[in-house]
């Protein structure tokens, strides 16, 4: 009888682990395919994002052009209708965030703990403030690594976030299917 009960404990005990390892087998379908038209306005857009800003940094020698800004185009010109694509939270997620790994950067220089807590300050702020944008996810990783200072926050991340709201909003308005933004 002892076996039985220890048995039946230790049953009771893995109950909460089997679930949990079972939440990770997944079961939902993957999303479909974009459809042609959306793939090319997507691709569109972000030709003539980053080439606008790839041509301002060639033209005035500033840096007008950071990585995040990428996921950003795929953002606004693919999944236009989602909440993490409008502008509040392009405009909104990359300052706060490039305004984070900038303090992050002052404070505790190039290292681990800055941008570990720079990446969790970022997560925190940006879903708090309801300004969640997945790219700018990495902008205290990209400052804090490349060693910027303050002007950084303006140029490019404030006017290259404003450069991409523009262009989305003058491409994505020339399809009659989409209506961009949803909010500000």
């Amino acid at each position: 009888m002892a076996d039985f009960i220890r048995l039946q404990d230790e049953e009771e005990k893995s109950k909460p682990i089997k679930t949990y390892i079972f939440k990770m087998k997944g079961g939902g379908h993957a999303p479909s395919r974009t459809n042609f038209a959306d793939a090319i306005t997507g691709a569109i857009g972000g030709l003539i994002c980053i080439s606008v800003l790839l041509w301002l940094t060639n033209y005035t020698g500033a840096p007008w052009l950071m990585a995040s800004l990428g996921g950003s185009c795929v953002l606004v010109f693919v999944v236009w209708n989602a909440p993490l694509s409008q502008p509040r939270n392009i405009i909104g997620g990359h300052v706060i965030s490039a305004f984070i790994g900038l303090i992050m950067y002052s404070l505790l220089g190039t290292s681990i703990v800055s941008i570990s807590i720079g990446v969790g300050l970022t997560i925190f702020f940006m879903a708090f403030l309801g300004i969640i944008h997945p790219p700018a996810g990495a902008n205290p990783i990209i400052i804090i690594l490349g060693g910027y200072g303050w002007g950084y926050l303006v140029m490019p991340v404030l006017i290259g976030a404003l450069i991409i709201v523009f262009f989305g909003l003058v491409i994505n308005n020339l399809r009659e299917t989409r209506k961009y933004p949803l909010f500000w």
